[in-house]
């Protein structure tokens, strides 16, 4: 099956506009600009760390269920890089703006923060793979295209700190995974009719409203008002 006839294609079209909004978040065009105020980075560094904890429990969730040894491995190895390669990154970038370990561990979850991560449980607890993969896959692929978009502006050098985060989630093995996990959903779905494919579409565009949450949240740095 081509892309441009895939279901990943598909509903990743329908949420176009979502995406192209994010884009354009101011948070996305300073960390694209090197201008972002390093405070809203710390911010978001702390809420993505806590997100990243859930988020291994999505994938060893999803590991649990799986059926084939092709996708059992590929869950698994996602758990793995987000476990011990991402949120080390977290890690790293937190000891060096002056965040201490303790307290990235100690961070509470926003409302955003909260419930992205509990739609992404729900959907991993009771769903099936193919409900877990559109579920997961907005974060995925959109992570992806922003790096790639932000690497192709050419802005290097700006901002060293901002400069890593876009090399990390434009570089080839990122985006290898992204792919894998919508080949995966393609494959799992060939045939399916339209009636059986409609929840999967609105957990796609549920987890992509999320995704421009998140950094609008890290944006104004919203927390819980009591």
């Amino acid at each position: 099956m081509s892309l441009r006839s895939s279901f990943t294609h598909a509903i990743r079209a329908k949420a176009q506009p979502i995406w192209d909004r994010e884009l354009k978040h101011p948070f996305v065009r300073g960390l694209a600009e090197g201008t972002l105020p390093i405070d809203r980075f710390r911010f978001y560094l702390a809420q993505d760390y806590v997100f990243l904890i859930e988020y291994c429990r999505v994938f060893a969730l999803a590991a649990a269920k799986a059926r084939e040894l092709r996708t059992i491995g590929l869950f698994t190895r996602l758990l793995d890089e987000t476990l011990n390669t991402e949120m080390q990154l977290h890690r790293d970038y937190c000891h060096r703006l002056g965040i201490a370990e303790a307290d990235l561990e100690a961070t509470e979850p926003t409302p955003i923060t909260h419930g992205y991560t509990r739609h992404l449980l729900t959907v991993a607890y009771s769903g099936s793979i193919a409900d877990i993969l559109a579920a997961v896959l907005p974060c995925q692929l959109g992570y992806a295209e922003i790096g790639t978009a932000l690497a192709r502006e050419g802005r290097s050098g700006r901002n060293p700190t901002y400069d890593e985060w876009v090399r990390t989630y434009s570089s080839p093995e990122f985006i290898a995974g992204a792919e894998k996990l919508g080949g995966l959903l393609d494959d799992l779905t060939t045939g399916w009719p339209a009636g059986e494919l409609a929840h999967l579409e609105t957990h796609f565009l549920t987890s992509s409203r999320y995704e421009y949450l998140f950094w609008e949240m890290a944006w104004t740095q919203s927390s819980w008002p009591v």
